[in-house]
């Protein structure tokens, strides 16, 4: 009997922004998808647009995943995570661990292909963590606009990390997709 899936299924039950008050409780599960949605968009501009040799799909396959080890580990917010480099490597090993018992949990031969998932190419790496950080920047802006302005800094220094990441397919999302996030269902649907 495998759990694999039976894990994944308690991703809803992981809440994110915990040091944060909000609005909206975000779950793990919510965010793996909008990460997805975020990382297949990236890699089809980077492909269509750019003219690069990337796969949208295996892009949003490994940005589904991309959390999954935090079922175990929970979601240790970013100021913590990121304190100095002592706690970053630890927790970088704690997350490896836990993707080993996840990979564990399935069949011998269905394996080595999350392994691959867990361990994409640098390229489908670069693609989804700025698909996470674009999704931390969606959050950000939902919650400003419910009026909490406990988001401020953070959507101020996302911007910043976004803006650092100097990846023309995100700079083409961030211009052609962004600005709908600040509008109202009404002024989106025009």
């Amino acid at each position: 009997m495998s759990h694999f899936y039976a894990m994944l299924s308690r991703m809803k039950n992981i809440n994110r922004w915990g040091l944060m008050r909000n609005t909206r409780n975000e779950n793990l599960c919510e965010h793996s998808l909008e990460v997805a949605f975020i990382a297949h968009s990236l890699a089809l501009i980077a492909k269509k647009q750019l003219g690069r040799t990337i796969d949208p799909d295996r892009c949003a396959v490994v940005a589904m995943f991309h959390d999954t080890s935090e079922i175990i580990t929970g979601d240790m917010p970013t100021p913590i995570k990121y304190y100095n480099p002592e706690i970053k490597e630890a927790y970088k090993k704690i997350e490896a661990v836990a993707e080993d018992q996840l990979i564990n949990m399935l069949p011998e031969v269905m394996r080595d292909e999350f392994k691959e998932i867990y361990h994409p190419d640098e390229e489908i790496t670069k693609i989804v963590k700025a698909a996470d950080k674009i999704s931390a920047l969606i959050k950000c802006i939902e919650e400003i606009k419910m009026g909490n302005m406990e988001f401020r800094d953070a959507e101020e220094s996302t911007r910043k990390i976004i803006d650092s990441l100097d990846m023309e397919e995100v700079n083409i999302f961030m211009k052609e997709y962004i600005d709908s996030f600040y509008l109202t269902l009404d002024k989106q649907q025009k």
